[in-house]
């Protein structure tokens, strides 16, 4: 190499020096306090998972024909799921479990529905006859009772309270019609749901394994060891409640039945598909007993009916929930109040119906990504909204 070339290398080999527009952007970062730049970082990821969340529900609420007799569906499967399960344990084909589950499912519930009809037209006329009269002897009551009131003010009264339960009825019919605004909807929402609860149990494992190809294969392990986690999880919320339904149904419909109360019956079925909604539907209900009760047969036995309301409440809240959920699935209860009254106000009623068990899903499924435990096949051990131990998952064969 000639002597005029080395000049010329040594130019090429010297560090270059560093950007003055790199040099300003740290002096600008360094300007700004940590504390500030941490809490922007927070800020802008959540507003992210914010938007991505909010974008998800619009989708979902444009798409409610079709999501909620999805939910409708996947809820209905996992509470057949156990007796399902236990026909294919004892060989039974697949094609006569899934008739068995149908077909006893639709004449216990065509049972239930003729029983109420039958005493709902059976006792409605003297329950309007003596809610008449309890009505009128209240009314003259506030007229010649300690308060004095005057026809113009019970009437004022009256017309608040008729304003108040109007907005509150069209609030529960927008959810009650979240399925569709006309009977045809509903009619197809029924059918639609029917339609997939049958491809569930007939090859939900072919349904899922055709789901997890669309997870990239790096993924899928763990979103497979999530999604069963999460079905074991709403399987057991399911079957808990079912149990804790029926016990209250019977529980507060016997004491109805005992006290004389009329529409025992179809107030049991209403405290049973109410006990589904945790928390908020059995009060509801509950509620709905104790009103009947005073109008009908006086506050005596109103009273009476609130302790039987109340003794069965907390007869599920601290020994039904605590034995059958057992350590395997737990919810704090202002968890539940939370996620239900989110649910109603974003779907009505079948938001606050889908809301926890939703929620469950979710919750389970996360917490099984971010421990890892995917890797093991265990339950996750984690305490957000749902408390799970440790526990072996079975694996069946799919």
């Amino acid at each position: 190499m000639s002597d005029e070339q080395r000049p010329r290398l040594r130019d090429l080999l010297r560090p270059r020096p560093v950007s003055t527009d790199r040099t300003v952007t740290t002096e600008a970062e360094e300007a700004v306090p940590l504390p500030l730049r941490i809490t922007a970082g927070y800020a802008w990821r959540l507003l992210l998972i914010a938007a991505v969340v909010a974008g998800f529900i619009w989708i979902v609420i444009q798409l409610k024909l079709l999501v909620i007799p999805l939910m409708v569906g996947i809820l209905i499967t996992a509470l057949l799921w156990p007796a399902f399960e236990w026909m294919l344990r004892h060989r039974f084909p697949r094609w006569l479990a899934v008739a068995i589950s149908i077909l006893g499912t639709i004449a216990i519930v065509s049972t239930l529905l003729w029983l109420v009809i039958w005493q709902i037209r059976a006792q409605l006329p003297d329950v309007q006859a003596r809610t008449g009269a309890a009505v009128e002897q209240f009314r003259q009551f506030l007229l010649d009772g300690p308060l004095h009131l005057t026809e113009k003010q019970i009437q004022g009264y009256i017309d608040q309270a008729f304003e108040l339960v109007n907005e509150q009825a069209q609030l529960l019919l927008n959810g009650a019609l979240a399925v569709g605004t006309t009977a045809a909807h509903v009619v197809t929402g029924a059918v639609l749901s029917l339609f997939i609860l049958i491809c569930l149990l007939a090859d939900g494992a072919g349904i899922w394994r055709w789901t997890l190809r669309l997870f990239p294969r790096k993924a899928r392990p763990a979103a497979d060891s999530a999604a069963h986690n999460g079905w074991s999880t709403i399987v057991n919320y399911a079957r808990t409640q079912l149990l804790v339904a029926a016990i209250d149904a019977v529980g507060i419909g016997t004491g109805a039945a005992l006290l004389g109360v009329p529409l025992a019956l179809p107030v049991a079925v209403l405290v049973f598909l109410g006990s589904f909604i945790p928390i908020v539907g059995a009060v509801v209900t509950g509620a709905i007993a104790v009103l009947l009760a005073l109008v009908y047969n006086g506050p005596w036995i109103a009273l009476a009916m609130l302790i039987v309301v109340l003794g069965v409440q907390q007869l599920e809240g601290h020994v039904l929930q605590p034995i059958l959920m057992g350590s395997a699935v737990k919810v704090h209860p202002l968890a539940v109040v939370l996620v239900v009254a989110g649910g109603s106000m974003i779907g009505g009623i079948p938001g606050a119906l889908f809301a926890v068990p939703l929620a469950a899903f979710v919750n389970v499924a996360a917490v099984t990504v971010s421990t890892g435990s995917w890797r093991t096949g265990d339950q996750p051990d984690a305490d957000l909204i749902w408390s799970t131990v440790p526990r072996q998952r079975r694996r069946r064969n799919r």
